[in-house]
């Protein structure tokens, strides 16, 4: 089941303390990016954190889930509606992740 487009620029809407969030759509539902790195995905309605040990104190409850079968286990975060709390779990988890590699200049 794909994911309420609604609720995709909501939770965008609400991490954007974090930098310039932008979502793409992935296999029917989205991935979500900060300043061009890929944090999180919004699968079946449900937010998911790439898991980092940054984040992982800040989280309120740590709930890991797989966000669709096969996929490893990533934070389910259930409390979109508190900005400065996706903000700041956005920032401290980018910062743990390895910045995007460039893009390959197409021949």
């Amino acid at each position: 089941m794909a994911s309420n487009v609604d609720l995709v620029q909501y939770i965008a809407d609400q991490c954007a303390g974090a930098g310039e969030i932008m979502t793409k759509k992935m296999f029917g539902d989205y991935g979500i990016y900060c300043d061009g790195k890929i944090f999180g995905l919004i699968c079946d309605d449900c937010f998911y954190l790439k898991p980092t040990d940054a984040a992982r104190p800040l989280l309120r409850s740590v709930e890991l889930r797989p966000p669709y079968d096969g996929a490893k286990d990533y934070f389910l975060i259930t409390d979109v509606d508190d900005r400065d709390y996706l903000a700041a779990l956005v920032r401290e988890t980018c910062k743990a992740l390895p910045e995007p590699k460039p893009k390959k200049k197409k021949k």
